[in-house]
């Protein structure tokens, strides 16, 4: 059994913006597709809620998809347009809000990614009926299948993530957070193996990065001054877990600092094992870097106090237990200030009072987890066309 380690340094509390967090322990964005054409129903906003009240200071929706025709495909997953869907959205944020925490969503836009590639088998397929789209048309390195963006097309996503952010407002959440990880489409354009353009978008690394600056750029003014924006960052892809963002701290410097500039608040580095180095010669995370490189505080991410990753766990159908190893480092790490906030995603999956039982040193309450919890049911194959699901999400009512 894990013995108690000392980890009230994450029970402080920690100004973002203009946001109050109670402390800084995160519930982070995860898809668990068990929605009825992107809407959350009573059983998930009741998730989202009993983590607020188990502790968590903020609580982070799964990625919804922005109001633009390719944004995504899948019928199970988030969508945050249409007039059904935005009153249940609006009544997470209602309900997160009362149990004390405070609301974020993840505005999301796959990209070429999602519906080409199988999670289960790794297959990576085109499906041009679609239209998803990507930078330079690649959905893998070397595998390109159809063209480029436009820059009109450009400019309507940039719109879209920037109606999302002010959607939020409206329905009362306290920020946004824009997904730019794991090859998505906003990491497609900061990924220099996908991103092969030549303009303004293409190249160097801070020309890379244009995208989503300007994305940023646009939340902001949407929002106003002080709101949270928050952007997700991994080295990881869904591809090719191995592969990095950038090769040298200098490069990642480069790539960041633009969408620092643009507005951002805080980085949420999704990393697969939070302890593992993020560049050669130095024990830092990839949490730890940009918060060096850029002077924005960050959020770390992945295994936190457990002893397996995520895939390892569902590959092997394994529990994944505690680890008093894991939570010593955290805390190491933490309090020489490699990072300013804890997101906890499989351990409060398994305990929503995750954050009050580890402030009151009762390791030994703590569920595990273990994959029958994650719902990976799909809608991939039998989706209609991109701009059939996009009117389709849209008009759909209860009647």
């Amino acid at each position: 059994m894990v013995q108690p380690v000392d980890l009230q340094g994450l029970f402080t509390p920690f100004q973002l913006g203009s946001a109050a967090l109670r402390n800084r322990i995160v519930l982070p964005s995860m898809g668990r597709f068990v929605h009825e054409r992107g809407a959350p129903g009573p059983d998930v906003i009741d998730y989202y809620a009993s983590r607020a009240a188990g502790g968590a200071s903020l609580i982070m929706t799964e990625g919804v998809y922005v109001d633009h025709i390719a944004s995504g495909d899948n019928l199970m997953m988030g969508r945050f347009y249409g007039e059904r869907a935005l009153a249940a959205w609006g009544k997470v944020a209602q309900a997160i809000h009362a149990a004390g925490g405070l609301a974020i969503p993840q505005l999301w836009h796959v990209g070429l990614k999602y519906s080409t590639i199988d999670m289960t088998s790794g297959e990576v397929r085109y499906r041009p009926e679609l239209g998803l789209m990507g930078p330079s048309g690649y959905i893998e390195p070397g595998k390109k299948v159809c063209d480029g963006m436009t820059q009109e097309q450009i400019d309507a996503v940039i719109q879209a993530f920037g109606a999302g952010a002010e959607t939020a407002m409206r329905l009362g959440y306290d920020g946004v957070e824009i997904h730019g990880a794991h090859g998505y489409l906003i990491d497609q354009f900061l990924w220099a193996a996908l991103n092969r353009r030549t303009d303004a978008y293409g190249g160097s690394a801070r020309k890379r990065a244009r995208f989503a600056a300007e994305i940023a750029a646009e939340c902001r003014r949407r929002v106003g001054p002080g709101v949270p924006i928050l952007m997700r960052i991994s080295n990881w892809k869904l591809v090719d877990y191995g592969v990095r963002l950038a090769d040298t701290p200098q490069e990642l410097e480069d790539l960041l600092n633009p969408i620092a500039e643009a507005g951002v608040d805080l980085f949420d580095c999704s990393e697969r094992r939070f302890w593992i180095p993020a560049f050669e010669g130095s024990d830092l995370n990839l949490a730890g870097w940009i918060k060096k490189l850029t002077g924005k505080p960050t959020m770390t991410c992945g295994s936190v106090g457990l002893d397996i990753d995520m895939w390892q766990s569902m590959a092997e159908g394994r529990a994944a237990e505690q680890s008093l190893g894991c939570y010593e480092r955290l805390m190491q790490m933490f309090e020489r200030g490699d990072f300013d906030l804890v997101a906890v995603g499989r351990g409060m999956i398994a305990e929503p009072e995750w954050a009050n039982l580890v402030r009151g040193g009762e390791f030994h309450r703590l569920r595990q987890f273990t994959p029958s919890l994650i719902d990976m049911r799909r809608a991939q194959d039998d989706a209609p066309t991109a701009a059939a699901l996009h009117e389709t999400a849209r008009e759909f009512d209860d009647a």
